[in-house]
């Protein structure tokens, strides 16, 4: 007599179930629609790129997200559409609670603003970054001969400046010249700080701090017109005619 597997029948209802519903869940899912659709910046948040934007940047590639279908849309292509502003540096897209989709977005950092034919932003890997209207960022100003398409020698500086606590509270202004030499001036006391070329510049800066400091403690700091860098291990220093 043949006997029957009750469990393994049952095993296989189950299974046929568990599949069924979730069939049935993903499409009812899928047809639901969008209910919101939210933008979060995350990182420094400084608005070169605001909501109202990021809105307008999808109406004008024919993304409309609210209301629509969930199966139909392509979240890869939403992403590369926000990729694609300038003032954007990644952007992931992805559904949330509630129906909803959201947008974390980091935007470009920019840590000098060039200031000479044109004007424009060097941002945090050297990479030219045009202005905002929306938010205006306090970093050094560039001046002088500077080429859009060669910013190795004032992004170098500038990243310099960025990342040193002491140069970036003090430092106003990088100043490139014809020969790529660079000139600083800073925010307080009106002396030029010459840099020259940018070799040994850890070594320069080091130099300068300890002249500051020397110069701060002997309140000297407002009797110099220049401070010279570019000669080894030493500071050089022009006062001004009225202090000779």
């Amino acid at each position: 007599m043949l006997r029957v597997n009750w469990n393994y029948i049952k095993g296989l209802i189950l299974l046929g179930l568990v599949a069924f519903l979730y069939a049935f869940s993903s499409q009812r899912n899928a047809a639901k629609k969008v209910s919101y659709f939210d933008v979060k910046f995350l990182g420094e948040n400084n608005l070169f790129i605001t909501h109202d934007s990021v809105n307008k940047l999808l109406i004008q590639n024919n993304e409309t997200l609210v209301n629509v279908p969930k199966d139909i849309l392509d979240l890869n292509s939403i992403e590369n559409i926000l990729r694609s502003n300038s003032m954007i540096k990644t952007a992931e897209v992805y559904f949330a609670e509630n129906d909803g989709i959201c947008a974390d977005i980091i935007q470009r950092k920019p840590i000098a603003r060039v200031h000479s034919k044109d004007s424009y932003y060097i941002d945090e890997v050297g990479d030219f970054m045009p202005l905002s209207n929306n938010y205006t960022s306090r970093v050094p100003l560039v001046t002088g001969v500077v080429d859009r398409n060669n910013l190795i020698n004032v992004f170098n500086i500038a990243e310099e400046i960025y990342k040193d606590e002491f140069l970036r509270s003090h430092i106003t202004e990088i100043h490139q010249d014809k020969n790529r030499l660079i000139t600083l001036k800073i925010r307080v006391f009106d002396f030029d700080i010459i840099i020259g070329e940018l070799k040994n510049l850890k070594e320069k800066v080091n130099n300068l701090k300890a002249f500051y400091q020397k110069a701060q403690k002997d309140r000297t700091l407002n009797i110099y017109s220049k401070v010279n860098l570019q000669f080894n291990n030493q500071v050089v220093c022009t006062k001004k005619e009225n202090h000779g």
